[in-house]
């Protein structure tokens, strides 16, 4: 097996007759890229972990993915240079095989308003959270074989982490949530221009983990306002997630997994109404 010389050492166990299915994730290393890969590597799948600068971390998921006996990689990239995206789905094939499912799961997630908000910020969220995912979906169509457009068992799906918020609106987070309904438009657009090889789908979290200034008593009472008493969990996303890989009649549509946050009216994010 030839590695490329900048991707981490490829761990190799494959269970005898089972034919591998292999998944490249964005932001890979941590928080609920970390819970998708390891979700992944659970089902059976071999999985790409792709990071930016968390390599000790990426690594860390390679090591928990090879003990569960998948193979797994660590490729680096940085998103917002678009040469760089291109190269993921290359390396991926070298190390593991064709990946059949990618999940753009990365973003950037910076404050600013409206009466901030500037070409600079809006620019970098949309190269990271829109141009990468609009590579990696070309990318992936190109390596899906031209049979895949009369044997479905060879087409691949593209699965993009979206928001609640797009279904809940509020001002703040200004060039991310554009950046976020640009996704969303695109991922209907890209299901219609690259089907049948490819599925593309949307997949749209609510508060999952604590960030930002954001307490724990603040991310509680977040979780408890909900519909359900409590917003989507990792466990919550990395099964929205398996599902989407595998359903194979599902297109150009958003699961929101959020325990019923985007039915409750909020004038701010809910990290400055609950963050102290």
């Amino acid at each position: 097996m030839t590695v490329p010389s900048d991707t981490s050492a490829v761990h190799v166990h494959v269970h005898a007759g089972a034919v591998p299915r292999v998944v490249l994730i964005t932001g890979a290393a941590r928080r609920i890229g970390r819970a998708l890969a390891l979700g992944f590597a659970s089902r059976g799948w071999d999985v790409a972990v792709h990071y930016g600068k968390s390599k000790r971390e990426a690594d860390g998921v390679v090591e928990e993915i090879v003990a569960l006996g998948r193979r797994a990689v660590a490729l680096r990239a940085d998103l917002a240079v678009e040469a760089e995206v291109a190269r993921l789905v290359p390396e991926c094939m070298a190390a593991l095989g064709r990946p059949v499912c990618i999940v753009n799961n990365a973003s950037q997630f910076d404050e600013d308003t409206a009466q901030n908000a500037g070409y600079g910020h809006l620019l970098s969220h949309m190269a990271t959270n829109v141009g990468a995912p609009l590579v990696l979906a070309r990318m992936l169509y190109e390596a899906t074989p031209e049979a895949a457009r009369s044997d479905e068992s060879l087409r691949a799906v593209v699965i993009n982490l979206l928001d609640q918020k797009l279904y809940n609106m509020n001002p703040d987070y200004l060039s991310y949530t554009l950046s976020k309904a640009a996704l969303q438009t695109a991922t209907v657009a890209l299901a219609q221009a690259l089907a049948p090889k490819l599925r593309v789908v949307g997949l749209a979290p609510g508060l999952t983990l604590q960030s930002g200034n954001q307490t724990p008593q603040g991310f509680a009472e977040a979780h408890r306002v909900t519909p359900l008493g409590r917003a989507s969990r990792p466990e919550d996303i990395v099964a929205a997630a398996l599902y989407l890989a595998e359903a194979m009649g599902v297109t150009g549509t958003t699961l929101v997994v959020d325990g019923g946050q985007h039915l409750v009216p909020s004038p701010r994010d809910v990290m400055f109404l609950t963050g102290a």
